[in-house]
């Protein structure tokens, strides 16, 4: 019956979880809000990230932790913005689709280059 009911309503746990995620962004002081939800919005358009919400909430984390250090926001995101969210979203990737087939990519070109390809196994 809960499977009927999470199939009609959504999952509740995630939606708490998601509620509790955007009332501690809407606690951030203004500047890290707005860094936060341009992160938030530049990962759900462009993130390929799965539904769980753990990189949401590491990301308030480090703003949370940041505004309390006063540490700048640049002194959190560095230069260049979007190689900061790329190498934060590649931890939360390692088992998804998107790193499947990345893999699955480079194995093919390095097969057609005649190079070995290691075996899962090995860790690659």
């Amino acid at each position: 019956m809960a499977t009927l009911i999470e199939r009609i309503t959504g999952d509740f746990e995630g939606k708490r979880r998601w509620r509790d995620y955007k009332a501690r962004v809407k606690a951030l002081p203004q500047d890290y809000r707005a860094a936060v939800e341009a992160i938030e919005r530049y990962l759900m358009y462009f993130g390929s990230i799965s539904s769980d919400m753990s990189i949401f909430e590491d990301l308030i984390d480090l703003f949370e932790r940041a505004a309390a250090d006063g540490t700048s926001i640049r002194g959190i995101v560095g230069d260049d913005p979007v190689a900061f969210v790329e190498e934060f979203k590649e931890n939360y990737m390692k088992d998804g689709w998107v790193a499947k087939e990345r893999k699955r990519f480079t194995d093919a070109i390095a097969r057609a280059a005649g190079e070995p390809v290691p075996d899962p196994g090995e860790g690659s």
